[in-house]
């Protein structure tokens, strides 16, 4: 596996609108339709990434608690799923299930979003205040598969309380680390470094 980092989109950037399917139903999901929330979460994830895998209880658990509390969590799955089975909708379908997802998992079949939010890796997140603009994006917290630090979830927590309580945004932020979005042969944003 390839280790990718965030390309750390500017602070500030407002969020892009989109409409992508929620596996969980197959019902379209309008993000610009959602409003009024304390915060909006955007994570691009997969179902095959070892980093993600290494994650999943934590952040399944965490965003699950957040989607309680005023936040709208979103968790978008944009790798191909020709070359890479394990992320086709129907596998997205049965991890939400499987692992009680209380947040739509979209998947982002023309990748589209991916490009629209510069995400570059698995799991890959965007914080966005009450008027959709971008608060934090970086790590989940520093454990990576094997390298024996527990998962927290620490550094994304910290920003989610800093923008609850209407602090200013982490000065610190650490780019996120996970295996390369899996981007469909002559889709590859201009951003992409293989």
């Amino acid at each position: 596996m390839v280790a990718t980092p965030s390309t750390m989109l500017p602070l500030g950037t407002q969020a892009p609108d989109f409409i992508l399917p929620d596996t969980r139903n197959d019902l379209d999901f309008d993000f610009a339709e959602v409003r009024h929330r304390q915060a909006y979460l955007v994570c691009f994830m997969c179902n095959h990434c070892p980093y993600v895998i290494h994650l999943l209880d934590s952040l399944t658990s965490q965003f699950n608690k957040w989607t309680t509390e005023d936040i709208c969590v979103l968790a978008i799955c944009s790798n191909d799923p020709v070359k890479y089975p394990a992320d086709r909708p129907s596998e997205m379908r049965k991890l939400a299930a499987d692992n009680d997802f209380s947040f739509p998992y979209l998947h982002d079949a023309n990748q589209r979003v991916a490009k629209l939010y510069t995400a570059s890796c698995t799991p890959d997140f965007f914080l966005f205040d009450r008027e959709k603009k971008l608060f934090y994006r970086g790590q989940y917290d520093s454990s990576r598969p094997g390298n024996g630090v527990a998962v927290t979830g620490k550094d994304l927590s910290f920003a989610v309380e800093r923008l609850l309580s209407g602090q200013n945004p982490p000065e610190n932020q650490i780019p996120s680390l996970g295996c390369n979005v899996k981007w469909i042969a002559g889709n590859e944003p201009p951003y992409f470094k293989a």
